[in-house]
């Protein structure tokens, strides 16, 4: 065992206690001895609540340490990734979650011990964040029908205690139920277009949308936002798309438009809206406007190209 120099900044871990596979104080303890069995001191904190994770992410950026590790699910690391954003603290990565889309499209290992190896190997790069009327986002941005189904999801869970699968089953039964239809006037370069849509998605770099790889993009440094709009018109053809995209099929000129911007802006006939960012839901006022911010976020990652 590498024993830690006691005489460098510790590097700063959080942790979302109720995130995936994190397991709280247990967990806090594994990951301080993984780093100083490579001769790293980690300060691990763990946080109960978003709450809690987003103050104790800003009490750590305040000790501008060498390095902030997040540990959970994207949520938990978009919140970190939305304070570092800009800084010269470069975000570490220790995919804890359900799905870890984020550290997947950087290849960040999704065992414990190598992904703390990638942070100790010290090899970082620049990535793309999304930015949506001020709000960072690293994986993905939405509006109609998904945020309308997380934030009824939530409900559920909240007064009905159901489980998180089974209010989601829920959730979409009743938003397909609903009307799930918008009218928005999407501007990009200063092309307008009208659509009819259930759903607007908003990527941080270009996603890939059919065939095995559905969800996954191949890069995060390309200074571009993924705009997909669909256009399915009425429930029963959504019904199929959506069957369609979990088997892979979709087909870009039949089923959505998409394009490739660095800014773009939306404007619904509602002055407020719900819209998803990494999976959290919020009420934004309209118009919404997207940028990419280029490059403007360190990361760890393994010695590859992103």
């Amino acid at each position: 065992m590498t024993p830690p120099d006691e005489t460098q900044q510790p590097i700063r871990v959080i942790i979302n206690a109720g995130a995936g596979t994190a397991g709280g104080s247990a967990l806090a303890v594994t990951i301080a001895d993984a780093f100083r069995a490579r001769g790293v001191r980690a300060d691990v904190r763990a946080a109960a609540s978003g709450t809690a994770l987003e103050a104790i992410i800003r009490d750590a950026i305040a000790a501008h340490p060498r390095a902030l590790v997040a540990g959970g699910g994207d949520g938990t690391v978009s919140s970190a990734a939305s304070v570092l954003a800009g800084t010269d603290i470069a975000l570490g990565v220790l995919p804890l979650g359900t799905l870890n889309h984020f550290a997947k499209d950087l290849r960040v290992p999704l065992e414990l011990d190598a992904a703390v190896q990638c942070i100790v190997d010290g090899h970082t790069a620049l990535v793309d964040v999304g930015e949506v009327n001020g709000r960072v986002f690293i994986n993905n941005s939405s509006l109609g029908l998904y945020p309308d189904m997380v934030r009824d999801r939530e409900r559920q869970q909240r007064r009905l205690g159901r489980g998180k699968l089974n209010s989601l089953l829920w959730a979409s039964v009743a938003a397909f139920r609903r009307w799930p239809f918008m009218t928005v006037v999407l501007d990009v370069d200063g092309m307008h277009r009208r659509y009819v849509t259930p759903l607007v998605f908003i990527g941080n770099n270009e996603y890939q949308m059919q065939g095995f790889e559905i969800g996954m993009r191949e890069r995060l440094d390309s200074g571009k936002l993924s705009i997909y709009v669909v256009r399915k018109p009425g429930r029963a053809p959504l019904i199929w798309l959506a069957v369609q995209a979990l088997v892979g099929r979709l087909r870009q000129a039949r089923d959505f438009d998409s394009a490739l911007a660095s800014a773009c802006s939306i404007e619904t006939r509602h002055a407020r809206l719900l819209v998803s960012t990494d999976g959290e839901v919020s009420m934004m006022s309209s118009p919404l406007h997207y940028r990419i911010r280029a490059r403007d976020l360190r990361v760890f990652l393994p010695p590859s190209p992103v």
